[in-house]
């Protein structure tokens, strides 16, 4: 008791000293004086009091923004001193209705709350820690560090994925520019000029640039997984593949070169995929893994590849993706495996063949004609090839149908080619005649 009324002495003799100082406009004898209280606070264990003190300095008339500021912080340093969870809870909901609407606090504000969807995360509230970290728009703050941005945005990502909110981890995603990772650390920073915003040292916590990239590739990656966006999940690894610190370790580079051909495989056939294949084969670390080379090779060949023989051969390397980073392929990576298989196998025959009969297809296809007639089908409604199937003569053509403007272009081409010939053989003939004539004429 003895101890409580002395604290109260003190506290209100500091008091009348930050009322002194707060009228005076005396900036660092009002911060001075306000941290005071709080140590005092802070060091008699009297948490119910801190929490008091710092509701009533900031809300007193003309309190300046300063000590404010100071007076987070300096509240901020004992979070991690408090006894147990619910006082330290109560402390960061303190400070937070302090910080909240106040600009010149609002980076503290954002670390306030990271720590209390921390916490939430930890007792198995993801869906209360993730509504937590959407109240933050970070990306707005001019003062804090880039690196401070983009893990926070990510945290954002990462809770909105592990409750299943695809559609609003997308949105968060897009606040973050690949190009970002590509900057220049290494350039000296430029000295502010007046009235610049100063950019704050980012906490030593937050990971590198580098590392920043890896984590953003790796959300990416759960994000597509979702859709089954092979595609896009390959050029995330390629991303993490082209990192400088995974390029030079064999250990990290080979199973996401591994991911890159796999994915590379199962993707639909674009050009964006057939501009990946072909660099991923130029690639010169892809000899660490000849099979794989063999598998892109086969795709890039215009042959038709049997399924059985395939499988057989890479079933093996299929199953053991699970064992290595970034798990299996998926669930129906298998499936659309054999399907790639088919569309590429359709693609060399309509390379080699203008018509060919719907049997002969199913044969070389190694399907029944029905399933042929199906894959075909779907091809052509995706675009991807143009044919047409006569049903009831069983063939299948694979010419274009071409257009009027173009079937009399093509004729005014062939007319005007031999009209070219005719003058040519015209001028050939005069030129003999001349000749000729000059000979006699000797």
């Amino acid at each position: 008791m003895e101890g409580k009324a002395n604290l109260e002495a003190a506290i209100e003799q500091l008091q009348n000293v930050e009322k002194q100082m707060r009228l005076a406009g005396d900036v660092a004898g009002t911060k001075k004086a306000v941290t005071e209280i709080l140590q005092l606070c802070f060091e008699a264990k009297d948490w119910k009091a801190l929490n008091d003190q710092i509701i009533l300095l900031s809300k007193k008339r003309g309190q300046l923004k300063q000590a404010v500021t100071a007076m987070v912080q300096q509240a901020m340093q004992y979070i991690d001193e408090t006894p147990d969870l619910d006082t330290r809870i109560e402390l960061i909901k303190t400070l937070n209705s302090v910080s909240a609407g106040k600009i010149y606090v609002e980076i503290e504000r954002a670390r306030l709350i990271r720590k209390l969807a921390k916490i939430k995360e930890e007792q198995g509230l993801i869906a209360e820690a993730a509504d937590l970290m959407q109240e933050v728009a970070v990306e707005t703050f001019g003062a804090m560090a880039k690196t401070e941005k983009i893990a926070f945005i990510l945290e954002q990502v990462r809770l909105c994925l592990d409750r299943q909110d695809y559609v609003r981890a997308q949105i968060l995603s897009r606040k973050i520019s690949p190009r970002v990772f590509d900057a220049d650390t290494s350039k000296s920073k430029k000295k502010p000029k007046e009235g610049d915003n100063v950019v704050e040292e980012a906490p030593a916590d937050i990971p590198s640039l580098l590392e920043l990239k890896r984590i953003y590739y790796e959300l990416m990656i759960r994000y597509y997984s979702h859709d089954n966006d092979y595609l896009e999940i390959c050029r995330c690894y390629k991303a993490i593949y082209e990192i400088p610190p995974v390029k030079e370790n064999p250990a990290q580079w080979i199973p996401v070169l591994r991911k890159i051909c796999w994915y590379l495989v199962l993707s639909p056939h674009d050009p964006m995929q057939s501009s990946l294949l072909n660099s991923t084969l130029e690639d010169k670390n892809l000899s660490e893994i000849p099979n794989f080379k063999l598998l892109l090779k086969q795709l890039v060949t215009m042959e038709v590849i049997q399924w059985t023989s395939l499988w057989n051969a890479f079933m093996d390397e299929f199953e053991n993706e699970k064992n290595l980073l970034g798990g299996s392929l998926g669930d129906k990576a298998a499936e659309d495996l054999k399907q790639r298989i088919i569309e590429h196998n359709i693609l060399v025959v309509s390379k080699y063949y203008s018509r060919i009969t719907v049997k002969r297809l199913a044969e070389l296809l190694c399907l029944s004609i029905q399933e042929a007639e199906k894959h075909l089908s779907d091809m052509v409604v995706s675009k991807a090839l143009v044919a047409k199937i006569d049903r009831p003569m069983g063939i299948v053509s694979f010419q274009v149908a071409k257009d009027s403007n173009d079937i009399l272009n093509s004729w005014a081409m062939n007319l005007e080619k031999l009209l070219d010939l005719v003058e040519k053989s015209c001028h050939q003939i005069h030129k003999e005649t001349m000749v000729h004539k000059a000979a006699l004429k000797v």
